[in-house]
């Protein structure tokens, strides 16, 4: 059995083939039921939250991730999400490998990002804001940066200091990076708008988005949460990762549902309709596109299969 640390996990999730590999598991026979979703009290300070999230493929492989969220981790200077990934066989059931959650789930979900990308941002896309200095700011730069022609990020963060060593670290892996304090400008500027906070205000107004923009929500991810206002909703063609799981647990398209700004026939297609081509995305240059990811199951399948057979394969040469 292979037991996968944060570097190993990295090392093995190139973010071309994961890209890929999520793409293909939307258009497999995958199974995946309802994941458990826990509140945990932690005394004094904000709630937890903990995933339990089972998939399969039918007699290839079996996955579960189990996952902690501690949203003040950062007061502790550590990170917010803890976890590890089974995978298994799915014909014998034998135990395969142990992969470290937290760098999967960050590298799975910029990479589901990028896909949702690759349909919905405009081919010429060329600047990229990213709202947000956590763990997850550095794969998103990566992953869209893999599906699109972009030269020029920036990032923005409560904590300036935060953004400008995150800017920092893009710049050393030869990203063009510049942290900014004015988030109104740099939004109206940018061709792909990506967030990943808690905020429980609207970040991002949609009077700011100029024609043509992709925002990428990824933040958010309970219905108490949200990164963009109504006007942003009304203004975009939404897409979801999985109707269920977006409608119910981001508060992005859980909001404007409860109050009809947004009515279910609205969400143009998910990434089940866009992986198989059931919808082809964006339409013309000048449209304005949101895509709201809540995460699924089968993108961690993808990744944990992707890192496994990598590490396997790479053990016997």
């Amino acid at each position: 059995m292979y037991h996968l640390n944060a570097d190993e996990t990295r090392a093995a999730l190139s973010m071309p083939a994961l890209i890929d590999a999520v793409a293909q598991m939307f258009r497999s026979a995958c199974v995946m039921p309802l994941r458990h979703h826990h509140e945990m009290e932690v005394p004094g300070e904000a709630s937890g939250t903990m995933l339990l999230m089972p998939a399969w493929v039918p007699g290839h492989y079996i996955g579960v991730k189990i996952l902690n969220l501690i949203p003040d981790n950062h007061t502790r200077a550590l990170a917010t999400i803890h976890g590890q990934y089974l995978l298994s066989s799915g014909r014998t059931g034998e135990m395969l490998a142990l992969i470290e959650g937290g760098e999967l789930t960050a590298r799975r979900t910029a990479a589901t990002s990028a896909f949702a990308a690759r349909s919905l941002a405009r081919a010429d896309a060329q600047e990229m804001l990213m709202v947000g200095t956590g763990r997850l700011s550095l794969s998103l730069i990566e992953a869209h940066a893999v599906t699109r022609p972009l030269t020029r990020f920036f990032i923005w963060g409560r904590d300036i200091a935060k953004a400008e060593a995150i800017a920092l670290e893009a710049n050393a892996r030869g990203f063009a990076t510049q942290a900014v304090t004015d988030l109104a400008e740099a939004a109206g500027r940018a061709d792909i708008i990506s967030c990943a906070t808690l905020s429980v205000e609207p970040l991002i107004r949609g009077e700011w988005l100029k024609p043509g923009a992709h925002l990428d929500l990824v933040g958010a991810f309970k219905p108490s949460m949200r990164e963009s206002d109504d006007e942003a909703v009304r203004r975009a063609l939404v897409f979801v990762d999985t109707r269920p799981g977006a409608m119910t647990e981001g508060g992005d398209i859980a909001m404007p549902l409860s109050t009809g700004v947004l009515q279910p026939q609205d969400i143009r297609a998910d990434l089940f309709d866009l992986a198989t081509g059931r919808h082809a995305g964006r339409q013309s240059d000048d449209e304005i596109t949101l895509f709201k990811s809540v995460g699924a199951a089968l993108e961690d399948l993808a990744g944990a299969i992707l890192a496994y057979e990598t590490v396997r394969d790479g053990k016997k040469t």
